[in-house]
């Protein structure tokens, strides 16, 4: 498809979703970015199952694992796309943890429809913001970078979630999906996060030793804000008798469906009752202290602390092992720690920030099943 050209000094190496001509007809923005998703597929430059993918040249390293819990299929899912939009400098990576009886399809129908809803309304806030006459793009960039992406994500998460609910053939009624995704534009990391998956950084501190920071919240019923917003919309928030400490979201007049987050694609049920799909966007500035991202499933993190998933990443002198190793480490610690009690899915993206001198492309490792 080409390299695609600047648009816009100062605010980012943009992309220009140029109309091409496919037998005399020009195509939408969205067919498009669909067909630059099959150019990227076929250039092995995105990844949705257990493996690495680290372009030759490039500043990015991921490695990705996931492994079936005991609950049945495995709801969880993954993808990372590189050259993302066809931008070098740009990568994305997402988590998806379905749950109810259809969630396994609403977790891959939004892991495939996120990546393009987002390049589309980031080529169409790129353009309104090189309209606006008061738009100092110079002097303002990094705010204006952040407030074009979080511009973007909200608009693409809504845009999916409306496309779940008119789903002709997934039941989203009672199911739902998390998405955790991120992108890597140059040395800027952008954050969306709706549900309770969760991103740990891991940075060198001024003593040397690797640190991690917490860069997103979990979304759980418990969390005030999220609980005052539930309760103003006659949701109810409790924890059952057999499960001291586990918050769910509930029905006014019902113990249904007890969901376990306060934020989620699909679950429609609850939709009028506090359950949101607005993410949360943040960003943060990468520097040379800063080494790996960690994206996982509450599989990982419910039984695995953030510097202890920091530890065990960097562990291993072998990137290509380093998501296996830590979803490994998850699945020990849940027959240690939680006894009885069914392994949830478990799943993990690490991308690292400085790449590697070898030349690779996507090298699939074993699946855990």
């Amino acid at each position: 498809m080409g390299r695609i050209s600047s648009m816009f000094n100062g605010l980012a190496r943009s992309f220009s979703l140029k109309l091409r001509k496919n037998n005399g007809r020009a195509l939408s923005a969205r067919e498009a970015v669909e067909a630059m998703a099959k150019e990227a597929k076929k250039n092995d430059l995105i990844l949705r199952s257990s493996g690495v993918i680290n372009v030759d040249g490039s500043n990015n390293f991921a490695s990705v694992c996931s492994k079936r819990g005991e609950k049945g299929v495995n709801q969880d899912c993954l993808i990372v796309w590189e050259e993302f939009g066809c931008q070098e400098d740009m990568i994305f990576c997402g988590v998806f943890d379905g749950h109810g009886q259809w969630g396994h399809y609403v977790a891959k129908m939004v892991r495939e429809s996120i990546p393009s809803s987002l390049l589309c309304n980031w080529q169409e806030t790129l353009a309104e913001a090189s309209l606006d006459p008061d738009l100092d793009l110079q002097s303002e960039k990094k705010h204006q970078r952040f407030n074009v992406w979080k511009h973007s994500y909200m608009k693409a998460c809504a845009a999916v979630d409306q496309e779940l609910e008119n789903h002709q053939r997934i039941d989203t009624f009672n199911s739902g999906t998390t998405a955790l995704t991120i992108v890597r534009q140059g040395e800027n990391i952008f954050i969306a996060n709706v549900g309770d998956s969760r991103a740990v950084l891991a940075t060198t501190s001024d003593d040397g030793n690797l640190v991690a920071v917490q860069l997103t919240l979990d979304f759980k019923p418990n969390l005030p804000q999220e609980t005052e917003r539930i309760i103003e919309c006659k949701g109810r928030v409790f924890c059952m008798q057999d499960e001291p400490g586990m918050h769910r979201v509930w029905l006014p007049d019902e113990e249904a469906p007890g969901l376990a987050m306060s934020r989620a694609f699909g679950d429609y049920c609850l939709k009028d009752y506090g359950l949101i799909s607005v993410p949360e966007v943040t960003d943060r500035h990468l520097t040379s202290t800063d080494q790996f991202v960690v994206l996982a499933s509450d599989g990982v993190w419910d039984v695995i602390s953030n510097q202890e998933a920091v530890q065990i990443v960097s562990s291993t002198s072998d990137r290509a092992k380093a998501a296996n190793l830590l979803v490994e480490s998850a699945v020990r610690a849940w027959k240690r720690k939680r006894r009885g009690i069914a392994m949830d899915d478990i799943s993990a993206i690490v991308l690292f920030f400085h790449g590697t001198p070898s030349s690779q492309q996507i090298h699939p490792v074993t699946t855990l099943k």
